[in-house]
């Protein structure tokens, strides 16, 4: 769970804009791609969205997806890689989509069963244990590039819930969520914003 110590600034999280599977509904975990023509033309637009925030941090994901949008955002120059925000392993089904591995496990869930030679929602939601527990000493707004699955188990954490309520939080490409406070509990001060 998230430290009760974490201050009382916002965590911004911008998904990666749009790459090919991300459009083609594949599972994209550790496969480097980058970002298609229309993903680059969405990300253009979040200088003006973050403009409203001052960040006195900026978290990357290794991943050139997440890099890319970053410098796409003009926050790369100030950034730093967290490895803890690479997006969910899915070992062998990497690449597939849910129907296609549906096909060779029917009622398979990315939630509930995790993924063969990869990881299940406990590991990854102990990876956002432990960039939320990082955050504790954060002073002031930070913004996270990361995925969508990844942020999602990020946003479940924030609020206490368990990693796998993840599934009830929708995250399109390009999109803001705000992880923020009223008065000292946790709360999603806003999620899959897109304009």
């Amino acid at each position: 769970m998230p430290d009760a110590a974490v201050s009382n600034s916002m965590v911004v999280l911008i998904r990666h804009a749009e790459t090919e599977w991300s459009r083609d509904g594949r599972h994209t975990g550790r496969t480097d791609i980058s970002l298609t023509d229309r993903g680059r033309e969405a990300a253009a637009s979040l200088p003006g969205r973050l403009a409203a925030w001052s960040f006195s941090k900026v978290l990357v994901s290794p991943s050139a997806r997440a890099r890319e949008t970053c410098e796409i955002a003009g926050l790369a120059d100030r950034a730093q890689t967290e490895e803890g925000l690479l997006e969910w392993d899915y070992g062998a089904y990497e690449g597939l989509t849910t129907p296609q591995i549906n096909e060779q496990r029917p009622g398979w869930s990315l939630w509930r069963h995790g993924c063969p030679a990869g990881e299940d929602a406990a590991a990854v939601g102990a990876r956002a244990d432990r960039v939320l527990a990082a955050l504790s000493a954060a002073d002031g707004t930070v913004a996270i590039f990361s995925h969508g699955h990844m942020l999602r188990v990020l946003g479940a954490r924030w609020i206490e819930l368990p990693p796998q309520t993840g599934a009830a939080l929708g995250l399109s490409t390009g999109a803001i969520s705000v992880l923020g406070f009223e008065r000292q509990t946790h709360i999603l001060a806003g999620w899959n914003l897109l304009q």
